[in-house]
């Protein structure tokens, strides 16, 4: 279902804003806007030098300013290891035969 113009607002529609978390970066006290999975975001969050609070349900609750963080750190990471395409990498080969 989609909403009016006037009544939508990113901030209102987001389900971890509506039950009023707290990012979960240490000394931060803004609103979450997304919560992420502790066994995949982890890595990502402590390189980027943030540290944050463990809850029990495995969930790490940030603020867009931390998220941003978080994420460029990840888009970063995951064009190191990009997969090639199969031809990128291949060299031209010649297959025309010399009959000298």
């Amino acid at each position: 279902m989609k909403l009016p113009k006037e009544i939508r607002e990113k901030g209102d529609l987001s389900a971890t804003a509506n039950k009023g978390k707290n990012c979960s970066i240490k000394g931060c006290v803004d609103k979450a806007i997304r919560s992420l999975s502790e066994n995949s975001w982890k890595s990502y969050v402590e390189k980027a030098d943030l540290k944050y609070y463990d809850n029990k349900h495995h969930k790490i609750y940030l603020c867009k300013t931390h998220y941003k963080e978080a994420n460029k750190y990840r888009k970063s990471q995951d064009k190191l290891y990009q997969k090639k395409g199969f031809l990128e990498n291949s060299t031209t080969v010649s297959r025309s035969k010399n009959w000298d």
